[in-house]
């Protein structure tokens, strides 16, 4: 096994491009790929964007893409079915795949498939958390990939922003709170978007990394950095205080980054909070990737 070296303070040129990743039912669903341009190969990172399971696309985090893979990483942004039309676990199936597919293609566009790890935003957050900690789940599995049968969606790290890790308990807290989804379209659309990608409130609680935890089933914990903004009025500090500390407790590592004052999605726009969290993430990922290098 053969590990990449990151440096998070190289600089290189970067080429886009856009690539049909996956087609289901006919529809294609496309990836942004951001190429350094160098010897390479170089670590690979699987983005999936935010939008409460019902909006966005692969260009959501456009700017923090360009700037990880100015600095020597192959990143991957995916497009992906979006409730209400394709509700749970739809899209869970689709990152699934991108994870495999990632891992199968990287060395074609100048990556190392031993290094793939994932960065996901808010709800993006929730969903590559479920495929990261349910790999072998056959719903998260559904779609086959015929060229690399045998490879799988584990992740060697995962980058948290903001995450809905309680989808159940954000649902309560919308219905609660009239403060909830502050500039995101308040509570009724937070609960709107909610109940249009679960269904129901038994699929918030089966599919919810907080209670897989809590009901002790078997789950895959990779190491993880949280990020998350004090101010946020859309996931609530406590909630991810909670998992951090059960997933700690399930043998996972995790590495919290907490940034006072600002809110939910902060860094969409520029400034040097967006910055300095490009920062954080860059160094845990040469960070984490040293680590693995070393147990290799």
């Amino acid at each position: 096994m053969s590990l990449t070296h990151y440096d998070p303070n190289a600089r290189f040129a970067v080429q886009t491009r856009d690539v049909e990743y996956l087609r289901v039912d006919g529809v294609p669903l496309l990836a942004r790929l951001y190429q350094p341009q160098g010897g390479g190969p170089f670590p690979a990172l699987l983005d999936i964007h935010g939008g409460a399971w019902n909006i966005g696309d692969r260009m959501n985090d456009d700017a923090a893409n360009q700037a990880l893979a100015a600095s020597g990483l192959l990143v991957m942004a995916i497009d992906f079915r979006l409730a209400p039309g394709h509700p749970y676990p739809a899209q869970v199936a689709d990152q699934h795949y991108a994870t495999r597919w990632l891992k199968a293609h990287a060395a074609e566009f100048g990556g190392d498939p031993t290094t793939v790890g994932a960065v996901g935003s808010s709800s993006g957050g929730h969903t590559i958390m479920l495929s990261a900690m349910r790999p072998a789940d056959p719903r998260y599995a559904a779609i086959p990939l015929p060229e690399a049968p045998d490879v799988d969606a584990s992740l060697a790290y995962i980058v948290n922003l903001w995450p809905v890790v309680d989808p159940y308990a954000r649902y309560r807290f919308a219905q609660s709170d009239p403060a909830a989804g502050t500039g995101f379209g308040g509570p009724d659309t937070l609960q709107r978007r909610t109940l249009g990608f679960f269904g129901s409130e038994a699929a918030m609680q089966e599919g919810n990394p907080q209670l897989i935890l809590d009901r002790g089933e078997p789950v895959l914990t990779p190491p993880m950095l949280v990020i998350h903004p004090t101010a946020d009025l859309n996931v609530p500090r406590p909630m991810v205080e909670r998992f951090i500390a059960s997933y700690r407790a399930a043998g996972g590592e995790v590495e919290a980054r907490w940034f006072e004052g600002m809110t939910h999605a902060f860094m969409r726009e520029p400034g040097p909070e967006t910055d300095q969290a490009v920062a954080v993430i860059k160094d845990y990922i040469a960070r984490r990737l040293a680590a693995l290098a070393v147990a290799a």
